[in-house]
């Protein structure tokens, strides 16, 4: 599902503030990192009996969050040798459920939690001023796998070749959290 332009620029701005709310500043960034500071408690698969496990394999292969007496828990499948940037996407990409507030499961909140995932890991102006234009030396610098790499490099392509060298105002924020001149 492709979201509007109008629903990426709200998940850009949105993502901004979390790192700001959340004192985001430095690559590679984790996922993991915000949802402690959000309060989530985090969980791998490992952690449970093997009849848990396989119940959880059948919710997800990678991870979902749920809110039990208003607590949130993020549970990740840390088995079958995922890596860490994996893990890490999967931790971003239910933070994005939660911080953009769904409340079901649908092919909408699935996309905007996709992207909010992509942008949050490796934001184009990160990129842009990093001077990486290759995909493995994007995946090493935001300790991504090498296919996000792939994603994030043809994301910065176009966001450049649209204009992202006049940046907004969340990519100003974002350049001033991680101590980038504009």
């Amino acid at each position: 599902m492709k979201l509007s332009n109008r629903q990426y620029e709200e998940i850009k701005k949105i993502v901004a503030m979390t790192y700001k709310k959340f004192n985001v500043r430095c690559v590679p960034i984790s996922g993991y990192e915000i949802a402690v500071k959000m309060g989530i408690k985090i969980l791998p698969y490992s952690a449970y009996p093997l009849k848990t496990q396989a119940l959880m394999l059948l919710k997800s292969e990678d991870g979902f969050s749920i809110k039990r007496k208003g607590q949130w828990y993020l549970f990740y499948n840390d088995n079958d040798g995922k890596s860490y940037g994996r893990i890490n996407n999967t931790i971003m990409h239910e933070v994005g459920h939660i911080v953009l507030d769904h409340t079901e499961e649908s092919e909408l909140a699935e996309a905007e939690a996709n992207f909010f995932a992509k942008y949050a890991l490796a934001p184009p102006v990160l990129i842009h001023n990093s001077g990486l234009r290759e995909p493995g030396e994007i995946a090493d610098f935001f300790d991504i796998s090498y296919q996000a790499a792939t994603y994030a490099l043809s994301f910065y392509r176009k966001w450049l070749q649209y204009g992202g060298q006049y940046y907004k105002d969340y990519e100003i924020m974002i350049c001033d959290l991680f101590g980038i001149a504009v």
